[in-house]
């Protein structure tokens, strides 16, 4: 389904216009409480029109440069910036305090708060204890209620996610309800309750074809079950200490892909760059011919649009500066499909014969093709506009690195997934158009292939090639020049690099085919905003403390960044980059990351990690409003400690 702007431009009702965020104070003025209003089929549409941009993002609309990913600050499109949350990218900057150093507890609550609102949950309650005063048929009323449910589910997925135990409620409040002083709800009751509402979405929705244009089917609903249940069902396994047992939702993430396995297939429509293609189209008509698109949000040009194009981190943008760190580099395998080290131990590493060692962007080569449709070259991709679209012939700009947020790559490893080198969509600033994937058939192939590892312990090779063979065949590797690139149950390649990551970082041992298809998730979906939910669910925080690096600064890259260079046509321009002042390198002369936290706990780019921030804490008003409210442990020790 592609979520078209039209629903939403259509305009609402005066009374359901803006949302309070102080859902738990006040009762809710903002929806109608005329009951002539809930007489019709299109009342019932109406009131979920508004619905629909709330959860379903996309690259978000307008400037797209405010926070939209409580209580991580993701400015702009959570899709694009999310994984800056993550080991997978930096932004520019010598601190990050949303991830480890920053212990404070927020003080109130409402829209700039760290996710404790309810506004949203409190308008879909609303519509679920209203929407059947209309004379419909039962039928009709089902499908309704399913996208309220749906959304439901959705919200609540991500507050169980920040939060842990939260408060369940089910219908609207008004300022006397017992309900508003409450404890929370316990983590078990809720997801239960979580299931129970994506199961009547998936009921209730039509078939795939059967539903109304822009709307929601069935097949999302599945989708977005078989994420809500690989989430608890592994956070539940991993997660020991909270003593649930997650076998019923990994059973119920295995039903929901199984009803998708088939009906769609990988996009193949661009050949060797297929994978980046599927994230560079634009206009309302953007996915009509990919068949692996499930859920899009897609814009029409001159009434709904973004500025996220002109923004993202390319030709020296100053918005969103970001890049690529150098342990996200290292997980791409080469184009044998082994690794960069084969075999040995750290200091004697084993290296494959087709990596070709750091300096001047030769890591890219011979790697799994996603890697260079990911984080590209000087001069691929991203160089200097002419004629409205990207002219290699006016020559290279090499990334801009340092800690300044104007424009800089930072690590010097340039992410180029999603964008699209096409300066109409870039002078279109707010209009414009460019389309959003939400859920693809290529995520739910690796929920596929994980939840039946979680189950089994173990995969077909039937199920490893119609998943991660699949994903690796359409990315470009060739199987016949590399028969090696096709993994195979129990010819796993040895990895010793990240295995001792993972023996040092984790409490529990990660086999070579689990390790295989982490791996294959963090490539496939690197900068969909999937990479810090999995190391939450995994129970893989500590992986932050792995020391964030960038690109080997050697010699030959010290001369090119000497400030010689200037000319584009002639060898390419790179702005001077002084050592010890615009960036600071490691022993072994790779950049560090963050080298000057005011907070003192970010040591030579080592971020800290505590096993409380695995939950974020309660805004401090919230719980002096409502005294049964506990704060999540550790926080009130940790800020006392600051």
């Amino acid at each position: 389904m592609k979520l078209k702007h039209y629903i939403y431009a259509l305009g609402l009702a005066a009374s359901l216009h803006a949302c309070n965020d102080d859902f738990m104070e006040r009762y809710p003025l903002d929806v109608p409480t005329d009951n002539a209003f809930w007489t019709s089929e299109n009342d019932l549409k109406l009131f979920l029109n508004k619905f629909y941009p709330t959860w379903i993002k996309g690259h978000y609309s307008g400037w797209s440069d405010s926070n939209y990913l409580y209580p991580l600050p993701v400015k702009g499109s959570p899709l694009a910036y999310g994984d800056v949350y993550s080991d997978n990218a930096v932004r520019t900057g010598n601190e990050f305090s949303e991830l480890g150093e920053n212990n404070r507890i927020p003080t109130g609550s409402g829209a700039n708060n760290n996710g404790w609102v309810w506004s949203d949950l409190r308008n879909v309650n609303y519509f679920l204890t209203h929407y059947n005063r209309a004379d419909l048929p039962k039928e009709t009323l089902d499908k309704y209620a399913g996208e309220a449910y749906f959304f439901k589910s959705w919200e609540y997925y991500r507050k169980v996610m920040i939060f842990g135990d939260v408060l369940w409620i089910t219908k609207e409040l008004n300022t006397d309800s017992e309900e508003l002083y409450m404890p929370r709800t316990p983590r078990a009751e809720v997801m239960d309750s979580i299931l129970l509402c994506i199961n009547k979405a998936v009921a209730g929705l039509p078939e795939k074809g059967k539903e109304e244009s822009g709307r929601l089917n069935k097949d999302i609903a599945n989708f977005l079950k078989a994420r809500i249940c690989l989430f608890e069902g592994t956070y539940r396994k991993y997660h020991t200490e909270l003593g649930l047992d997650g076998s019923k939702f990994l059973k119920e993430c295995e039903t929901a892909c199984e009803a998708l396995l088939g009906k769609y297939t990988l996009y193949r429509g661009d050949g060797e760059t297929s994978y980046y293609k599927m994230f560079t189209v634009k206009g309302a008509n953007a996915f009509s011919d990919n068949p692996e698109v499930i859920l899009g949000r897609t814009y029409i040009p001159d009434e709904y649009g973004h500025a996220f194009q002109r923004y993202y981190d390319q030709n020296n943008s100053n918005r969103q500066a970001m890049g690529a760190t150098r342990g996200f580099l290292e997980e791409y395998l080469c184009a044998d499909g082994r690794p960069i080290y084969v075999g040995g131990s750290e200091g004697n590493y084993e290296v494959n014969p087709l990596f070709k060692g750091y300096g001047m962007w030769k890591e890219l080569d011979n790697r799994d093709p996603r890697l260079t449709q990911t984080v590209c070259r000087p001069g691929e991709y991203v160089t200097i506009y002419k004629n409205g679209s990207v002219d290699l012939a006016n020559g290279i700009e090499y990334p801009n690195i340092s800690y300044s947020s104007s424009g800089s790559t930072v690590t010097g490893y340039r992410f180029i997934k999603h964008w699209m080198g096409d300066q109409i969509e870039n002078d279109a600033v707010t209009k414009g158009v460019q389309a959003a994937i939400e859920f693809r058939y290529g995520e739910l192939l690796l929920m596929y292939a994980e939840v039946e590892y979680e189950l089994n312990g173990t995969l077909t090779q039937q199920q490893v090639d119609m998943t991660i063979n699949a994903l690796r065949e359409r990315a470009g590797y060739d199987f016949n020049a590399y028969p090696t690139a096709k993994l195979m149950v129990g010819q796993e390649p040895a990895d010793p690099r990240l295995d001792k990551i993972y023996r040092e970082k984790l409490d529990y041992t990660v086999s070579p085919l689990l390790r295989e298809i982490r791996r294959e998730r963090r490539v496939e979906l690197a900068m969909e905003n999937r990479r810090y939910e999995d190391l939450m669910r995994w129970k893989a925080g500590n992986l932050f403390t792995v020391p964030l690096r960038g690109m080997k600064f050697t010699e030959e890259m010290q001369a090119l960044y000497d400030g010689s260079h200037t000319d584009r046509l002639n060898g390419g321009s790179a702005a001077k980059i002084t050592i010890g002042k615009d960036v600071y390198l490691d022993d072994e002369g790779y950049i560090i990351c963050y080298p000057k936290s005011p907070y003192k706990q970010t040591i030579k780019g080592c971020l800290p990690w505590h096993d409380y921030r695995y939950l974020w804490p309660i805004p401090a008003e919230e719980i002096r409003l409502n005294p049964n409210l506990v704060q999540n442990p550790g926080w009130i020790e940790a800020e006392t400690d600051k």
